[in-house]
């Protein structure tokens, strides 16, 4: 087995590159977390889009710089526009990122994923219960909610990246990261950050759009993850509870790269 290697470098090279670029991130994204995304997103300088209509979905992921696939709210037609969105993208050479919300506890989410890693995404990034079930493990969750800690599943992160062809973000109290030959392990976040619906959901948007960077995807998607628990950390220091800390949180993202690349 791998063993996890502490992520100690600073984001700073990686936020620049995002944010100099500012990626087109096409979300196809569950409704709760559409305006944290769309707002985590243009905080750090990207274009956030949700077009969920199947035909323009397809036309607009060949257009995107990275499509997010995020199954939380998912129903047939959705299905079918995630479907053409990934098959468009693909074919066009674009990267896109799976959050596997709620797979291995729900029958129709848990069969389309699966159906989805054929299409080798760039990234998968998901809870422990979510990563290990679809790594077609033996696992215990309760909806989008992991009983497992994020280390119960670096076997099957590695499995799944090994399998798919994605880096694979295992997120929790740690990250874990893996390519399925590198293991880095990303620290800090606050537990505020599970009173805030939607924050799960968003660094999925992240690393959708820094998995489109050039050059070592598994750092790029580790300085994403590092980007958010960051700024997770210092929203969280100055906020009174849930309510305090999401505007703190977009303020703590949109400050990081001044302050990073100064």
């Amino acid at each position: 087995m791998i063993q996890p290697t502490h992520f100690t470098a600073s984001p700073a090279a990686s936020l620049a590159l995002f944010h100099q670029r500012s990626p087109l991130v096409h979300c196809l994204t569950n409704d709760v977390v559409q305006s944290i995304t769309a707002n985590v997103l243009l905080a750090l300088n990207a274009s956030p889009a949700m077009v969920t209509e199947p035909a323009e979905a397809s036309q607009f992921a060949a257009i995107a710089d990275a499509v997010l696939i995020n199954v939380g709210t998912l129903t047939a037609s959705r299905s079918e526009a995630m479907l053409a969105a990934v098959q468009s993208a693909t074919a066009a050479g674009k990267s896109w990122t799976l959050d596997p919300v709620a797979v291995g506890a729900l029958t129709f989410r848990s069969d389309f994923c699966q159906q989805l890693l054929a299409y080798r995404p760039a990234a998968i990034r998901g809870n422990a219960s979510e990563i290990m079930a679809l790594a077609r493990q033996a696992v215990s969750g309760r909806g989008v909610d992991s009983l497992h800690d994020s280390s119960a599943a670096l076997e099957a992160a590695v499995l799944l990246a090994q399998s798919s062809g994605a880096v694979v973000a295992v997120t929790g109290e740690t990250d874990y990261i893996t390519d399925g030959e590198r293991l880095l392990a990303v620290s800090g976040g606050s537990p505020l950050m599970t009173r805030v619906v939607g924050t799960g959901c968003a660094l999925s948007a992240v690393v959708a759009g820094f998995a489109s960077l050039p050059g070592d995807r598994l750092l790029h998607i580790a300085a994403a993850c590092r980007v958010m628990s960051l700024a997770g950390e210092r929203a969280a220091a100055a906020a009174g509870g849930p309510g305090t800390f999401e505007p703190l949180f977009l303020d703590e993202l949109y400050q990081l790269h001044k302050e990073l690349t100064a």
